[in-house]
C-alpha cells in the first residue's frame, strides 16, 4: 500500500523521513557483493507485485510480497523496498515524495520483524515451513495496515473505526491481500526450503549459514 502526497501532516512527514533515512543507512551498512543479486531480484518482485492496485482513500490495495522479501533479505529489506518505491515514484508517479519515508517504514519494519520471529521454525518439517510462511506473509500485511492506520490517525485524519471510515476501509480492503499473501508465501517458503534453503540463508535443517561461516572464521583465527 502506498500513502500519497499531501496526506500526512508535516510532523509525521519529518519524523518518518528521518527515521527511514536512518533505517536505510543501517540496512546498507556492511552490504556484501553476494547480497546485491538478492536485493535486485526482491526489489523487482516488490515493484511488479504492487503495479496492479485499487485505490482506497489515501492509500491503495495491492500485493506487497513483503513477507518473502523479509525472509530472503533480513536487515537488507529496507534497501530493496526503498529502491522499488523510488523507481515507482520516478517512473509511474506511484506513491509520493513526502510520504516516501513513511512507505519505506510501513513495509520494511513489519517484514523484518515477522521474518525474524518465524525464521527459527523453518527447516523442522514441511508443515512448519508452510505455517511459518503463511504467518510471515499474512501477519506482515496486517502490521503494515496497522502502521499506515496509525500514521493516518496521527496526521489528524481521525476517521475513526466505524463501518464506513477510511481506516476501517483500509483494514477490510486488505483482508483478501492478507489471505493471498499468506497462501503464496507459505508455498514459496516450503518450496525454497525443499530445494534451495540457501536463498533464505539457511541450510536444510534451518540453521543460519552466516552464523556457521562466522564460527568457522573465528575457529580458523583462533
Amino acid at each position: 500500500m502506498h500513502i500519497l502526497d499531501g496526506v500526512l501532516s508535516p510532523p509525521v512527514v519529518a519524523v518518518t523521513s528521518v527515521a527511514a533515512a536512518a533505517l536505510v543507512g543501517w540496512s546498507l551498512k556492511g552490504v556484501r557483493e553476494r547480497d546485491i543479486p538478492k536485493i535486485a531480484v526482491t526489489s523487482a518482485l516488490f515493484f511488479v507485485g504492487s503495479l496492479i492496485h485499487v485505490n482506497i482513500g489515501a492509500s491503495s490495495v495491492h500485493l506487497l510480497l513483503s513477507g518473502i522479501i523479509g525472509l530472503v533479505l533480513g536487515r537488507r529489506t529496507p534497501v530493496a523496498i526503498s529502491i522499488a518505491l523510488i523507481l515507482q515514484l520516478l517512473i509511474l508517479q506511484f506513491g509520493g515524495l513526502t510520504s516516501l519515508g513513511a512507505n519505506i517504514i510501513d513495509v520494511s519494519i513489519p517484514a523484518m520483524l515477522v521474518s525474524a520471529l518465524v525464521r527459527p521454525y523453518l527447516g523442522r518439517s514441511r508443515k512448519l515451513d508452510l505455517a511459518a510462511g503463511a504467518a510471515c506473509g499474512g501477519v506482515s500485511v496486517v502490521l503494515t495496515v496497522v502502521f499506515v492506520s496509525l500514521m493516518l490517525i496521527e496526521s489528524n485524519m481521525r476517521f475513526g473505526f466505524g463501518p464506513f471510515s477510511a481506516v476501517s476501509g483500509l483494514m477490510i480492503g486488505h483482508i483478501p491481500v492478507m489471505i493471498i499473501e499468506a497462501v503464496v508465501t507459505a508455498f514459496a517458503v516450503a518450496a525454497i526450503m525443499k530445494s534451495r534453503p540457501q536463498i533464505l540463508g539457511l541450510d536444510s535443517n534451518g540453521n543460519a549459514i552466516e552464523k556457521q561461516e562466522t564460527e568457522k572464521e573465528k575457529g580458523g583465527n583462533a
